[in-house]
């Protein structure tokens, strides 16, 4: 059973050209500050819930279990799902250590109206990080609806303690991919646009940060995928300059 967080009284997936030495430099500059892996990545995959996200709602059920997958080859994975919906409804799961037992709560919610919420989101991610470390915060939504003064302080929070914050927008919103690209700039994360056609390249992303939250920058040096490169790309700040999707 989930539980309460909310406060009470291009078409396909892209992302952007990337500069090879920016990126050397940043895999430089992170092992020197010893950046190292503890073997279990910890991440939080949050969703728009809201009514128009039921076909992305169930395409990540599917998805989610990839994560755990590539994950397995460099450690262990836990994963935990938060998601917003409705007049203020906003919940954490438990976290959930492999695809069946996740994609179990996935099946028992369903999308409903309601506006956006991603600042408890954000909030909630470092709440959780404050008890044990949070590797990395998937979020995954279409739109924005709130103050981007609040979601950029509360996610430069999330940077100061080292939660990138990985971002994947479906859709063309101006708002949204604003708010995002400069969440994900504060946290050292990525964004990346998407639509429902590409889940294939959805799916070897999202591992990607699986295997960053469980075997850290050397794990994802090391595989050297398109998808790999692509993450290091936006991790380095080099791919959030460039062309937009």
């Amino acid at each position: 059973m989930a539980r309460s967080i909310t406060n009470k009284p291009k078409d396909a997936l892209t992302g952007t050209k990337s500069s090879q030495g920016e990126i050397a430099a940043f895999l430089k500059a992170a092992k020197a500050a010893g950046q190292t892996s503890t073997g279990t990545g910890r991440v939080v995959l949050a969703l728009d819930a809201t009514m128009s996200r039921q076909p992305t709602w169930d395409m990540a059920c599917t998805i989610q279990a990839d994560m755990f997958k590539s994950a397995a080859d460099v450690g262990s994975l836990l994963m935990q799902l938060v998601y917003f919906r409705g007049i203020g409804e906003c919940r954490a799961s438990k976290w959930a250590e492999d695809g069946g037992s996740l994609a179990a709560m996935m099946s028992r919610i369903d999308c409903r109206g309601g506006h956006t919420q991603i600042l408890k989101v954000l909030k909630h991610a470092a709440k959780e990080h404050a008890r044990n470390r949070v590797n990395a915060l998937i979020y995954i939504g279409d739109a924005m609806e709130e103050n981007v003064d609040d979601l950029v302080q509360a996610a430069g929070e999330l940077g100061l303690r080292g939660v990138p914050v990985f971002l994947f927008q479906e859709g063309h919103d101006a708002r949204a991919e604003e708010a995002f690209r400069e969440i994900a700039r504060v946290t050292k994360g990525g964004w990346f646009r998407f639509d429902r056609n590409s889940a294939s390249v959805l799916s070897r992303l999202l591992s990607a940060i699986a295997v960053y939250a469980t075997g850290g920058l050397q794990a994802l040096e090391s595989r050297a995928s398109r998808e790999d490169r692509l993450l290091l790309a936006q991790m380095s700040g080099s791919g959030n300059k460039g062309e937009r999707g």
